[in-house]
């Protein structure tokens, strides 16, 4: 390949610096708001797709990590965080301290040099303390005080991560407090205003004990996002809960199955109806991959034309599924030489390319030479389509390929 077109990645990930909320809440909530502690580990596993660590005091032995600590939360940050840089043999589950990190995991600066080494231009990125929704917000118990958390995010989000200083190379995405969709709609509503056209969302949004989207509860926030363009965007893990098989099988089996979730909930949105009363809405799944997309389709359509009188849904679904797909889906992928030889059945314009930075599975500083690999055999016309033009064309972003704002 000739030339290999500058990446916008869909799917990358930001560590909020220690400052994020306490710059942001009110001072009454300074000692109660989302901080950071540095203190030893008492003891972390994660099996069975549940990860589970637990702070030691202050003396006790361990080793010694940062930790983000909100109400009964205690969450520390792991090298699976921030693991670029690193061998994949020292990606461990172990707690570390921002000075342990590679600094473009939380800094503006340090970020576009990583990028430039791994031929981006752009990049979304979503949030490591909150979780991939907000789901940190979510739980916790006092509303009020979550409701300001999610919003001093955003704030940060847009003015500061996607601020000046980022030159348009960083791409908003925002959260929403998911337990009201009323105060869902008026958070995108507020974001779009500003030029931001992408929010997260859950997977599966019963995992988190809340309405799935068979329901109409989640009207209001769908059609915010369906009247302001704006897209919902779902990463694997976005509803606490990995794919697993069992309470002791290793992490290596949910690993192996991370796009799991994706295929469940895509079903769900496929067979929801929301996409024909919601005609605009556009969904994506980050780090979801995309070669099992042609038989779920293939699948889908069989029941739809075949079940749909039993099945529930002649009576919302109108049109095959793959078609509400073409129009609707987006998959996200940055390492799948597989999906891309079935690339015709899945869509062209419906896959979006990604790196993940700076987490344990990221193809940093290689994704230009891993996208060359896998995409050897497709048109340069369709290359370019999946690094950088779908994503354009999906994000609102200039023809650069840069966030313009507001």
């Amino acid at each position: 390949m000739e030339t290999f077109p500058k990446i916008i990645s869909v799917d990358d990930h930001t560590v909020e610096p220690p400052n994020v909320w306490r710059d942001r809440l009110p001072s009454k909530y300074h000692d109660i708001g989302p901080r950071v502690v540095r203190a030893p580990l008492k003891e972390m596993t994660f099996m069975g797709g549940k990860f589970a660590p637990v702070m030691g005091q202050p003396g006790d032995d361990g080793p010694i990590g940062d930790w983000w600590i909100y109400e009964d939360l205690h969450r520390p940050l792991t090298r699976l965080d921030t693991a670029v840089g690193y061998s994949r043999d020292e990606i461990k589950l172990e707690v570390i301290t921002y000075e342990q990190m590679r600094p473009g995991s939380f800094s503006v600066p340090e970020r576009l040099v990583d990028m430039d080494v791994n031929h981006v231009q752009s990049a979304l990125c979503f949030p490591t303390f909150p979780r991939f929704c907000g789901q940190t917000f979510t739980e916790a118990k006092d509303r009020e005080l979550g409701l300001l958390g999610v919003r001093a995010y955003n704030d940060w989000m847009v003015e500061e991560w996607c601020g000046p200083e980022a030159h348009g190379r960083l791409i908003p995405l925002t959260l929403v407090p998911l337990w009201d969709a009323e105060l869902a709609a008026a958070e995108v509503r507020r974001n779009a205003a500003r030029g931001v056209r992408a929010v997260c969302f859950s997977e599966i949004p019963p995992h988190l004990g809340l309405p799935s989207i068979h329901t109409d509860e989640w009207d209001p926030f769908l059609r915010a996002c369906d009247e302001t363009g704006t897209v919902i965007a779902m990463h694997i893990g976005s509803s606490s809960k990995m794919p697993s098989t069992s309470a002791d099988a290793p992490p290596a089996v949910g690993s192996t199955i991370t796009f799991a979730n994706c295929c469940f909930s895509m079903v769900d949105w496929l067979m929801s109806g929301k996409f024909e009363r919601f005609p605009n809405l556009k969904i994506m799944y980050a780090e979801g991959q995309i070669g099992w997309i042609p038989y779920i389709l293939e699948r889908a359509n069989v029941v739809w034309e075949e079940n749909r009188a039993w099945g529930g849904v002649a009576d919302k679904v109108f049109r095959p599924p793959s078609e509400l797909f073409a129009e609707h889906v987006y998959g996200c992928f940055f390492d799948d030489a597989f999906g891309l030889k079935n690339l015709d059945a899945i869509g062209v314009a419906n896959v979006l390319y990604e790196t993940d930075y700076p987490h344990s599975d990221s193809t940093w500083p290689k994704s230009k030479e891993v996208g060359e690999a896998q995409m050897g055999h497709l048109a340069p016309d369709v290359v370019d389509r999946i690094v950088r033009g779908n994503a354009i064309s999906l994000l609102g972003l200039t023809e650069d390929g840069l966030w313009a704002g507001a």
